[in-house]
């Protein structure tokens, strides 16, 4: 549906966090969290325990 992100999850390790962007705007902000952050929801999304839309 045209609704992609891009994540860098290579800078997790030697920053400590993970930018994510709209992948259609390459030059647009990035949204930076704590990789702590990120694993944990990843693993929601994972295990089902955020619902669906």
């Amino acid at each position: 549906g045209g609704q992609c992100v891009e994540v860098a999850t290579n800078l997790a390790a030697p920053h400590g966090v993970v930018p994510i962007r709209d992948s259609k705007n390459v030059t647009g902000p990035a949204l930076t969290v704590p990789a702590a952050a990120f694993s944990a929801f990843v693993a929601g999304v994972r295990a089902g325990d955020l619902g669906t839309a």
